[in-house]
């Protein structure tokens, strides 16, 4: 987008908000200058919105003002929050009782780790917003973590005032379609310049709305490849699950989640652990659900859908990420940037052999080999479960049967260590299948439960999941 009809649009929404005098509040920002208020500021009118505008960059000045947060960062949602509970109580109390009765009193608040001229750090944001959507009405938040794309602290700036902007605007104009919200965070920015990895929505007037769910839309939405959710259920940013951390995780569709992919799972933990700097306090086993059939296609499944399967995989205790990821050397990728540790994929036979199709690497200019580079540069492992055949024999990882020309390059890998086998706990997992117990659930109760992982069965019951019906 031309940079002067991006700055005039934005410039367009700042103006319409200090033209409104019920519209009045606080804008605070730590890291990465005042670009915010200096939008509402170069605009006009700002005396009309703006009651005051603050940055306290020295960590005392910060810790004075908002406390001290119990996991000690500055740039956190914790601190965000404590900013804007801080700055909206501040208002009231200052000029709740002088103002009109019809003022719709805001704080929006920033704590942002911006590029660093000492240093090649993370550049993201916590931002968020507490209003009021009519006059004395509780207040409702909205609080997002963004990822700072540009390579220089001025850009990074610059879409840090543009987004701040659209989000108050959002927050007042689009209220009542929190999708609208999300779609608007990034009007009158390129794209890629920043990356919304969460967005969580509390209040009153936003009681309806489940934020697993509306995380989705994200990925959908293009702001986001990836988003990921604690056992509790929670959404949480990847810096904060995979940082420092080894990496363990496991593709499938989990619709519903069987007694085969928890011994998937497990099994892969084990063999795991014997690598090189894992253990059960470094590692984190993610189960992730990909959007997309394997040419790249949305698959088009329902968010209902998809939070049912997080919802028995947390119950499981185990965290998941939902993904538009495609191809495993995009995943192992996307994990790459919050860790340098040892990275593991579980697989199956099937997986391997989806690996080794060399039709599978159209578009990839250098092919297979490009990515097999992609997926095996740096501690990253294939961990490979067996299975029975159609004709009942079984298949290991040292005995999978491939292209003639792709065999000497998978027993490079074999010697190599990129590829291990791991083992099955009981043999009769291997007639469990996900889709065979898809189709019973609309017949309600049966022998389908037997092989599902204790406690899923009642979930899937109580719930109605998949279409289950008495």
């Amino acid at each position: 987008m031309n940079k002067n009809i991006s700055s005039r649009k934005t410039l367009e929404k700042a103006l319409r908000i200090n033209l409104d005098e019920k519209k009045y509040g606080t804008i605070v920002e730590i890291g990465a200058g005042q670009e915010v208020a200096r939008q509402f500021f170069r605009t006009g009118g700002a005396a009309g919105t703006i009651a005051k505008t603050m940055s306290a960059y020295d960590m005392k000045f910060s810790d004075a003002i908002y406390g001290v947060q119990s996991d000690g960062r500055y740039v956190s949602k914790s601190r965000v929050h404590a900013m804007l509970e801080k700055e909206f109580s501040l208002i009231l109390e200052r000029v709740g009782k002088s103002r009109s009765r019809t003022t719709r009193y805001f704080s929006y608040a920033a704590t942002v780790a911006a590029k660093s001229y000492k240093s090649d750090n993370e550049c993201h944001a916590w931002c968020g917003i507490r209003v009021q959507m009519y006059p004395g009405a509780e207040p409702s938040d909205i609080v997002v973590h963004i990822r700072l794309r540009d390579a220089d602290a001025d850009r990074q700036q610059e879409a840090l005032g543009v987004f701040g902007v659209n989000l108050i605007y959002g927050a007042y104009y689009y209220f009542e379609n929190a999708k609208e919200i999300i779609d608007s965070l990034t009007d009158n920015l390129d794209p890629g310049r920043i990356e919304i990895d969460s967005i969580e929505f509390h209040g009153s007037y936003f009681e309806d709305i489940d934020n697993r769910t509306i995380n989705l839309y994200l990925i959908r939405s293009w702001k986001t490849r990836a988003v990921m959710f604690r056992p509790d259920g929670s959404v949480v940013i990847p810096a904060d699950m995979l940082y420092k951390k080894n990496v363990l995780t496991i593709r499938g569709s989990f619709r519903p989640v069987t007694r085969l992919n928890v011994d998937m799972i497990e099994q892969g933990l084990k063999r795991f652990a014997e690598l090189d700097g894992v253990s059960v306090d470094n590692s984190v086993a993610l189960a992730e659900i990909s959007l997309n059939d394997l040419e790249g296609n949305d698959l088009m499944v329902s968010e209902d859908d998809l939070i049912a399967r997080v919802c028995l995989l947390n119950s499981l205790g185990y965290s998941v990420m939902i993904s538009d990821l495609t191809r495993y050397f995009s995943m192992r990728a996307y994990f790459r940037q919050f860790t340098k540790l040892q990275i593991g994929i579980v697989v199956g036979i099937s997986n391997i052999r989806q690996i080794f199709d060399e039709s599978s690497y159209r578009g990839v200019e250098g092919g297979i080999l490009e990515g097999f580079g992609k997926l095996f540069p740096d501690h990253t492992r294939l961990l490979v479960y067996p299975e029975i055949d159609q004709g009942g024999e079984f298949l290991d990882y040292s005995s999978v049967e491939l292209p003639s020309n792709l065999r000497f390059l998978y027993q490079h890998l074999l010697e190599n260590h990129f590829i291990y086998g791991i083992e099955s706990s009981d043999p009769e997992l291997f007639k469990i299948f996900s889709r065979k117990v898809l189709k019973q659930l609309p017949n309600g109760r049966g022998s389908w439960e037997q092989c599902l992982p204790p406690g899923v069965a009642e979930e899937i019951i109580e719930n109605r999941f998949f279409g289950y019906r008495d």
